[in-house]
């Protein structure tokens, strides 16, 4: 392995343990697909709509309450039942309707879909599958793909960034190296 990228993996790897970023990197290492449910689907493709955009330090403070309007993403039919009431709560503290919105459309598409024919489409064709979701493109799709447990990279700019730097084909290819 290069180097230099060693170096600047084990640089970053110190300052997330000194600034308190174990747990991310713990929660992250315990995702496994195989166990995900409907409530770790629309939380985490909430989470993903939220974020697009916007830094995550803003989710952050806010998706605790967001998720409290959504019944604690308990199921689509709750959300789906009382979209109205969620959207207008969510929208008190969060004033971006077209993202509130597709957090309901994705409760309707799981609900109408049925959870478990979706999560066996997602298996067999996951990014694809996963841009089926309102407001999710190939880069969120990627996002929300790591978060339900998938061994893959958000190509978000600072990957990209030292992706080019150390001259990887793309941010996968990194990812999987610096994980060996």
């Amino acid at each position: 392995m290069n180097k230099a990228l060693l170096n600047f993996y084990e640089n970053a790897y110190s300052y997330c343990i000194e600034n308190n970023y174990l747990n991310e990197i713990e929660w992250q290492s315990s995702l496994d697909f195989s166990t995900f449910t409907e409530v770790d689907l629309l939380r985490e493709s909430s989470w993903v709509i939220l974020c697009s955009g916007f830094r995550e330090r803003c989710v952050k403070k806010i998706f605790n309450y967001i998720s409290l309007c959504f019944f604690d993403w308990e199921s689509s039919e709750s959300i789906v039942e009382q979209s109205d009431l969620c959207i207008n709560t969510a929208l008190s503290i969060f004033n971006h309707s077209k993202k509130i919105v597709a957090i309901t459309d994705v409760a309707k598409f799981i609900l109408h879909t049925g959870f478990s024919n979706y999560k066996s489409q997602i298996t067999r064709n996951p990014i694809n599958t996963l841009q089926k979701l309102p407001y999710i493109g190939p880069i969120t799709a990627l996002h929300l793909a790591k978060n339900i447990g998938f061994n893959t990279s958000k190509p978000d700019r600072h990957l990209e960034r030292l992706r080019k730097y150390f001259s990887f084909k793309d941010t996968n290819s990194l990812c999987k190296l610096l994980s060996k």
